[in-house]
């Protein structure tokens, strides 16, 4: 499973699967428990491929805080999210340290580090850019518009 195809739904804890729409709604499937449910379509629902974190010069994407995140445990779990919230701080400084410390808050921390644990429970652990069959590295990194 890639980040495009996990969801995060505002004012819902928890990641899910898209599964499909319907006329005035979305359903999910909750990562965790695997139930269904419906979502109208006037909630916020966000990839988390399209999720980036403010740094003071150009916004991280998820993914490559996941990335950071991993490499710094060797794919191993991270703290809670439930630490302390100078604990949390500490930990996402030296993952990320050029993070914008005025626009990114606990609760944005506490996610990330939710997330990253959560999903490495799921078994999603690659956090590559997905490259399409059909395309080579070169246009992908082109298309990403680096």
């Amino acid at each position: 499973m890639a980040l495009k195809d996990i969801l995060v739904i505002s004012g819902q804890g928890g990641l899910y699967r898209y599964v499909s729409k319907g006329k005035n709604h979305v359903i999910v499937e909750n990562l965790s428990d695997g139930k269904r449910s419906t979502v109208s379509t006037a909630s916020k629902i966000s990839m988390l491929e399209d999720i980036a974190i403010f740094t003071e010069k150009e916004d991280a994407p998820l993914r490559t805080v996941f990335q950071k995140i991993q490499a710094r445990e060797n794919g191993g779990a991270t703290i809670s999210h439930k630490s302390p919230d100078a604990e949390l701080k500490r930990y996402f400084e030296s993952v990320l340290p050029q993070y914008d410390r005025e626009r990114v808050y606990m609760s944005d921390i506490r996610k990330v580090l939710m997330w990253y644990n959560a999903l490495r429970d799921l078994g999603v652990t690659d956090f590559e850019e997905a490259v399409p069959d059909n395309a080579s590295p070169e246009a992908a990194t082109e298309a990403a518009g680096e």
